[in-house]
């Protein structure tokens, strides 16, 4: 069983859903320490001016931050307005606009939203659908685990049962590799190509929020990365 493991970010790259298309199971890290200005509470969008960021307001409380679950939306700034006049704005031309737009704007309106993380889980199922992605989503805060950084990592892949982690080439950088051969746990890396899509505003920019693939491609977003492999896979 591959199971993949990430923050619950918002309105995430094309990247995180190809790592999600990897894994059996996929669990959403919402047990660590949020990082101010991460990508759990924002992402870039692209307009006629280049691309810029699509963000969430959020309350910080406390000197050292809190749990990406308990982080709340800072709701005395119109958020959901802004955000979809900036995106009507910029991508009221793309092909799939009104399709997806009507979507978006249904689950921004869903309801009065305090908690970051459940916008952003809320927002993750919704894209899921339309990608007809269908995996078994879990999140670390519902698992009877403790643990910090790559213990934490094996004692979520242990928890659900997994014996493959799939990881990016990124987490080299502060992964133990060896503490999951200790473990029994093979470790396995994919490496994310972006591809190149049709895309409004001149030259094309990549490493965008998914939300600019699905505008200009629609449900078939997914067929836009279907070349991008793990690791000594051949499927």
């Amino acid at each position: 069983m591959i199971v993949g493991i990430h923050q619950p970010n918002f309105l995430p790259w094309l990247g995180y859903f190809y790592k999600l298309a990897k894994s059996d199971v996929f669990v959403l890290l919402d047990n660590v320490q949020y990082t101010k200005n991460s990508f759990v509470n924002r992402n870039k969008i692209k307009t006629s001016q280049g691309a810029i960021w699509l963000t969430v307001p959020v309350k910080i409380k406390g000197r050292f931050g809190q749990l990406v679950k308990e982080v709340e939306i800072n709701n005395t700034v119109k958020w959901q307005k802004k955000h979809l006049k900036t995106l009507e704005m910029n991508y009221k031309k793309a092909k799939f606009f009104e399709q997806i737009f009507s979507g978006l704007e249904a689950v921004y309106y869903a309801n009065d939203w305090s908690n970051l993380c459940e916008l952003n889980l809320r927002l993750f199922k919704w894209v899921l659908s339309i990608l007809k992605l269908e995996k078994r989503l879990v999140r670390a805060s519902e698992l009877n685990v403790e643990g910090e950084s790559t213990q934490l990592l094996i004692n979520v892949v242990k928890e659900i049962g997994g014996d493959i982690y799939l990881s990016g080439f990124g987490g080299a950088k502060y992964q133990d590799d060896e503490s999951f051969k200790e473990a029994g746990i093979t470790l396995a890396y994919y490496e994310f190509e972006h591809p190149a899509y049709p895309q409004l505003w001149s030259e094309f920019v990549p490493n965008l929020s998914i939300i600019d693939l699905l505008f200009n491609c629609g449900p078939e977003s997914l067929d836009v990365v279907p070349h991008n492999k793990m690791a000594n896979d051949d499927n």
